[in-house]
């Protein structure tokens, strides 16, 4: 699939692009306050203009349910996208229609336009393939290629990931091709030792994923909430710490295959509690077997960040999913720093499976250049830690494309 979008005749025509521009705004304002989505999709809309294409980015933003919000329109996105690609970027204030056609006929052959949420349209998300199908239809009576380069829906059937990519020539953008790239090497062709560093709220999010690696990886790290269903499933008290009780046989189930197949699991053996969940909470470091009631687990203690870190110290593959606390609170953001710096460190191949993890990276302002591959999409790299194929890439392995 490496030079499937060098592949794809551009020249002249006008392009469908659909990218991941699904980027946190402040609360109160329409200002963005992550751009790291919008500068991993700029290579490809850069390369097709350079290859004489009309660009037309379709994407979105939040989630309106289908209903237009003007909280969460595009516009602003498209100011930046202008800013980071050097180009001047046309907003389109719809998603298809009279306003759509008049926009792209008036744009220039070299031009690239931002149409509005495509979440705004009911049938982007329609679980009916006939409505998702007509929008796509829509979108392909003026675009005469399609490409994919939004990874953090390609683990969704929607109008503008699978259903367009069936209407039209087809490719993946420079991203998905990274993303892809990166991702079969840590889960079919990895250097060893090959560690994984799962983390994150819930241990039920993480399940798929720690099943799939198991017969994959020499060592697996805990942290974050998740943590403690592991730590109670070992008989400790987690006091008011998250806690999934309803998963703990299934969590010794995991532990006991790991000790048959001769992975280890590494478990904190400190961590940091509250008295509340608040950046200016009481805080306490103690031991795993000593949280008392009332206090909860949010982060991994110092004594655990260094083992952790020694235990990362000879890998030569890393994946990173999860943080290790509540890094956005400082008091909880030691674990997930230690990680970070750890990994960024490292001469291994290291990949940060997006979400949260790639969040704490910029949130700690640790450089990204240090890091092999940062995914775009949480929801996608797990799916594809888990096993899963994705149909927004199945899609585009269609005979013909």
């Amino acid at each position: 699939m490496s030079d499937r979008l060098s592949a794809l005749d551009v020249s002249g025509r006008t392009v469908l692009v659909r990218s991941d521009l699904n980027v946190p705004m402040a609360k109160d304002a329409p200002v963005i306050t992550d751009d790291g989505r919008i500068r991993a999709s700029a290579p490809t809309i850069a390369r097709l203009h350079e290859r004489g294409a009309r660009v037309v980015v379709a994407a979105h933003l939040g989630r309106p349910k289908g209903q237009v919000n003007p909280a969460l329109s595009l516009a602003p996105v498209a100011d930046r996208l202008a800013d980071v690609l050097g180009l001047p970027v046309t907003f389109v204030p719809a998603v298809t229609g009279e306003t759509v056609d008049a926009a792209i006929a008036a744009l220039p052959m070299d031009g690239v336009a931002l149409l509005e949420n495509v979440r705004f349209d009911p049938r982007e998300t329609s679980k009916d393939p006939m409505e998702r199908a007509s929008l796509a239809r829509e979108w392909a009576t003026w675009a005469d290629a399609y490409v994919s380069d939004g990874f953090g829906v390609v683990h969704r059937e929607q109008a503008s990931v699978t259903d367009v990519a069936r209407e039209l020539p087809s490719a993946p953008g420079l991203l998905v091709e990274a993303e892809l790239t990166s991702f079969e090497r840590v889960l079919h062709d990895p250097a060893r030792p090959y560690a994984v560093v799962l983390g994150g709220a819930k241990v039920s999010d993480k399940l798929a994923v720690i099943g799939h690696l198991l017969q994959r990886v020499d060592r697996i790290l805990i942290g974050g909430g998740m943590a403690f269903t592991f730590l109670r499933a070992q008989g400790f008290s987690v006091g008011d710490s998250l806690l999934q009780e309803d998963l703990i046989p299934t969590v010794r189930e995991i532990m006991d295959r790991a000790r048959r197949d001769g992975v280890d699991i590494l478990l904190p053996d400190d961590v940091v509690i509250a008295s509340e969940f608040a950046a200016d909470a009481t805080t306490r470091v103690v031991s795993v077997g000593e949280i008392p009631a009332g206090w909860m687990g949010l982060d991994i203690g110092p004594d655990t960040a260094r083992r952790y870190a020694a235990a990362l110290a000879d890998a030569r593959t890393i994946v990173w999913n999860g943080p290790m606390g509540v890094f956005e609170m400082p008091a909880f953001a030691g674990g997930t720093r230690v990680i970070a710096e750890t990994m960024a460190a490292s001469d291994a191949f290291t990949v940060v499976g997006g979400g949260d993890s790639a969040a704490a990276i910029r949130h700690l302002d640790i450089d990204e250049k240090r890091f092999s591959h940062i995914s775009t999409g949480g929801g996608a790299s797990l799916e594809l830690l888990e096993g899963k194929d994705l149909p927004g890439i199945s899609v585009l392995a269609k005979e013909g494309q």
